[in-house]
């Protein structure tokens, strides 16, 4: 039997992307309604309880509208907004995130994609801390810049029609309530609220997401090196994982730090660099926002889920 799939919302951003990834796939199925039914709730319902699996790529608000017309226990869902990323019965769907974490979302009939920002910090801190290598009550502090394409339709007009005018660098989230705080404190196991400092770039699509750590303070302060091996065995354990480390190295500076390596692919990679004499270390992740970020994992997911059917 080929599996039927569903996007809702093809047309935007994330929808567009996970439909471009589909195209050329002969094991599925890929049902689309017509552009004038679009917003029409029966008709959606119909495509919606159609599907074995569903995947929302819709304002929060609209998801959960989605997902309150599903009235059979078949259909599957993935949703790519924030709307279900905490919430009781969703599984979070960083296949990597744990070892088990695969088999979750493979069982799973609601899976929540993660959001591009939080996944590169959840990458490093959750491994880290079921090591004990870092404390849950550790106060963190992530940087980073993503290409304009993770605003959505709205930002990437505006970025195009500016061209070499738009800014390099424009600092956003400055009341410190990002809407991916809930999700990274969540599942980076933080007793904390972090803070989170994002950024977007004058570049369509690529991420890199840092993480400073002042470790000087901890009692017991641990080394660059066993902070890698850490994070080297927790995502060398994973089957079939598109997380990579990178291996340790001492540099000034390096072109695989570059937000826009990883474009067009599913890959991850962490780097680890420290000054151990300082008791200080930077981890900094590298993807692709539209990739493992938002409509490449969507499609892993998918993939998984598909193994359950």
């Amino acid at each position: 039997m080929t599996a039927k799939i569903f996007i809702d919302g093809e047309h935007g951003t994330t929808g567009l992307q996970i439909r471009a990834r589909l195209a050329e796939r002969r094991d599925i199925e890929v049902i689309s309604i017509p552009a004038e039914k679009r917003k029409d709730p029966a008709a959606r319902a119909e495509f919606l309880n159609a599907a074995d699996i569903a995947i929302l790529c819709l304002p929060d608000d609209a998801a959960r509208e989605s997902v309150s017309l599903i009235g059979n226990d078949t259909t599957r869902v993935i949703d790519a907004s924030t709307a279900h990323r905490v919430a009781e019965g969703w599984v979070y769907g960083f296949a990597e995130m744990d070892k088990a974490q695969s088999a979750a979302i493979r069982d799973a009939k609601r899976v929540a994609n993660p959001g591009c920002w939080p996944q590169g910090s959840i990458a490093f801190l959750r491994p880290l801390i079921t090591a004990d290598l870092l404390p849950a009550n550790l106060p963190v502090t992530v940087n980073g810049i993503s290409g304009y394409s993770g605003g959505g339709r709205t930002m990437i007009e505006d970025y195009e029609a500016k061209g070499a005018e738009a800014p390099d660098f424009m600092p956003y989230g400055l009341t410190l309530n990002h809407k991916h705080l809930p999700e990274l404190q969540t599942y980076a196991r933080l007793a904390e609220t972090p803070l989170m400092q994002p950024a977007v770039g004058n570049f369509a699509q690529g991420m890199l997401t840092a993480l400073p750590l002042q470790l000087g303070q901890l009692d017991r302060v641990p080394s660059g090196a066993e902070l890698h091996a850490a994070l080297a065995d927790h995502y060398g354990a994973i089957d079939n994982g598109v997380v990579k480390v990178a291996p340790l190295a001492s540099v000034e500076r390096t072109a695989d730090i570059d937000p826009q390596i990883h474009n067009n692919t599913n890959t991850m990679t962490l780097h680890v660099f420290a000054n151990d004499a300082r008791a200080q270390a930077l981890l900094i992740a590298v993807y692709d926002n539209l990739g493992k970020g938002a409509s490449g994992a969507a499609v892993q997911n998918m993939d998984l889920m598909l193994e359950g059917l």
